[in-house]
């Protein structure tokens, strides 16, 4: 495995690991936080594409967030400390329970986009369920949009810039997992993986959204990579990009395990 990524506020900049501890609800950090709008339904870079330019940075049990451009303070957030008021917010068309975090938080957010928006945390009993379709054991997930896990070749990703008149990086799609070798879209034939000593049920091809023609740097849409994927990974009048899985235990993931392929499937997107 050559690449780890967590984003720990949902729609903000990824940070890459050495190594990370696989939980149920995904990678350690990984979208426990997220920012809502007044009405309590969550925003990303859908709706705010200046979202793009918020950094973070993980040390110890602390995040760090920085405006790329904006003259604010760093703040600095830390797992599982949030208020104690209990709210419901709106994830699509789901309604999910979650925490406020405080009010310093809400005032640094609504500054640095310039909305006024509020933060929330999703603690260990803030309960949100994976879509029992695809489920296994009844399953939870962060504020990610679906799924847990998000795996990604990097072959796959080399065919797409092989197509494209500027090359693009991987993170356009916020993967939590990269690998390299074999060919490209090989993880459109995997039912079962095992990353190091952690097994992993790939349920799900990633339907990709309009954030994956989101400049990270600028925050500027364009096209691309949408346009060119069109051409070549549309099913059922969807894009498909990638890998959704659910973990079938918990444990220690690093750079360079190995990825062994345990069960396949017959058709593909």
């Amino acid at each position: 495995m050559s690449g780890i990524y967590v984003y720990p506020v949902k729609s903000l900049g990824g940070v890459e690991l050495e190594n990370a501890q696989v939980e149920e609800r995904g990678l350690k950090f990984d979208r426990r936080w997220m920012v809502v709008d007044e009405n309590n339904i969550f925003l990303s870079q859908r709706r705010l594409p200046a979202m793009a330019l918020i950094r973070t940075g993980i040390s110890g049990n602390k995040i760090k967030l920085t405006h790329k451009s904006k003259t604010v303070p760093p703040l600095y957030l830390t797992a599982d400390k949030y208020s104690g008021q209990q709210t419901s917010v709106k994830i699509f068309e789901k309604e999910v329970p979650a925490h406020f975090v405080s009010s310093v938080a809400d005032e640094w957010f609504s500054e640095a986009l310039g909305v006024k928006c509020r933060l929330v945390y999703m603690s260990a009993t803030d309960i949100r369920h994976v879509n029992p379709k695809y489920a296994k054991k009844n399953e939870t997930v962060s504020f990610a949009d679906g799924f847990p896990f998000l795996i990604i070749g990097q072959p796959s990703m080399d065919l797409l810039n092989s197509k494209l008149q500027e090359k693009l990086s991987i993170m356009r799609f916020r993967p939590n997992f990269v690998f390299e070798g074999g060919n490209p879209h090989d993880e459109d034939k995997w039912l079962r993986i095992k990353i190091g000593e952690i097994t992993f049920n790939v349920v799900k091809p990633c339907a990709r959204c309009v954030i994956t023609t989101v400049n990270q740097e600028t925050a500027e849409k364009g096209k691309e990579p949408l346009r060119t994927l069109s051409k070549y990974r549309r099913a059922s009048g969807k894009i498909f990009f990638g890998q959704n899985m659910i973990a079938g235990n918990t444990g220690q993931v690093k750079l360079n395990d190995e990825i062994k392929v345990l069960k396949i499937k017959t058709n593909e997107i």
